[in-house]
């Protein structure tokens, strides 16, 4: 059986490269050589694409001498149909990679790739149009308030009364577009929503302002397939300040994982019936992490959010939470390209046009 050439792209534009680099890192290193021949590309945080060399080894020293230039994303697809890639596994996370952007791209060119399609990649990587649509069919989301830029720095004071009137602290105030907590600040008091909103501007023009649950737990749950999509057992974060920030997901800052969760077994099966709900709201494809909170007080469960290309790095939980489920990364891996395979051979059968 011949090998499948599987580009897996890194890297990128967005605040999130060095977590991508990570990702790739492991993906390259756990897939199965003798199924599959890796053509590994980077993206430079200036948009320019790597094509040759070891574009995984400049990325992560970008000081050191080398002689390979960066081409442009137009260059780079017509390299990829010229090579004859079977499939591209693009492992970037945020803005020009998650969003629909590349996904577009590669649809253009006819290219197959893992994951979710332009649609999905888009909803789901904007925090504010993903929420409306979870709400539309009935998800349990938390309270939020979507702020523009443009406004806040017109009119701080009045955004600043209309929150304070309207929700209730603890808040949390995030960039609506970005992942892996970037720009993302716990707001306990008043004297700190300002300084909290400044910071998530500085990332995106659309800021979103949730409620806080008070006493809360943090579970994920992982999810992949198409069209029948499946769910891991669902894991438990410990923030070691409790929020689970960016220091803590990548930095060894000291969060600890329970999987699986330690919950009673009809909330776990209602987060995995929930987590499979989004996937589908969301026209997702191929894989998604879906993050929830369960109110301590309550026992109410709140869908936070889906991210449909999870880290794949050490520290990431959405390969963990298969592995847990009995699907070691490997054999995950495997999985996730042919779900890509076969969602290519489903948008091939359409007759798009007369």
């Amino acid at each position: 059986m011949s090998k499948l050439r599987v580009a897996v792209l890194f890297g990128g534009m967005s605040s999130e490269h060095s977590v991508s680099l990570g990702s790739a890192t492991s993906i390259i290193s756990n897939l199965d050589d003798s199924l599959y021949d890796v053509l590994p590309i980077g993206i430079t945080p200036q948009g320019g694409w790597l094509l040759e060399g070891n574009p995984l080894c400049l990325l992560k020293n970008p000081g050191q001498p080398h002689t390979e230039t960066p081409v442009s994303a137009g260059d780079a697809i017509n390299w990829l149909a010229r090579n004859q890639v079977d499939i591209v596994f693009p492992v970037l996370h945020g803005p020009n990679g998650e969003d629909g952007v590349l996904q577009g791209l590669l649809e253009a060119a006819c290219l197959p790739y893992v994951g979710s399609g332009v649609l999905g990649s888009a909803v789901a990587m904007d925090k504010v149009a993903m929420k409306s649509i979870l709400s539309s069919h009935g998800l349990p989301i938390t309270n939020h308030r979507l702020l523009l830029r443009s406004k806040w720095q017109t009119d701080p004071g009045l955004l600043l009364s209309m929150i304070e009137a309207e929700m209730s602290f603890p808040l949390y105030v995030k960039p609506a577009n970005l992942g892996s907590s970037i720009g993302v600040s716990k707001v306990d008091d008043s004297s700190c929503l300002s300084t909290a909103i400044d910071l998530a501007c500085t990332y995106d023009r659309r800021i979103i302002v949730e409620s806080g649950v008070i006493a809360a737990r943090e579970i994920e749950c992982a999810v992949i397939g198409n069209d029948t999509p499946q769910a891991s057992v669902p894991g438990e974060v410990f923030p070691p300040t409790g929020f689970y920030d960016y220091q803590s997901k990548y930095e060894g800052a000291g969060a600890k994982t329970q999987i699986p969760a330690k919950i009673p077994q009809t909330t776990a099966r209602r987060i995995q019936s929930l987590a499979i709900e989004a996937f589908k709201a969301l026209d997702c494809a191929g894989l998604a992490r879906v993050d929830f909170l369960i109110s301590e007080q309550t026992g109410d469960i709140y869908l936070l959010e889906a991210n449909t290309m999870p880290g794949f790095t050490t520290t990431s939980m959405f390969p963990e939470l298969w592995s847990a489920s009995g699907m070691p990364i490997s054999e995950l891996l495997s999985t996730l390209i042919q779900f890509g395979v076969e969602r290519n051979l489903e948008n091939a059968s359409i007759r798009n046009y007369s």
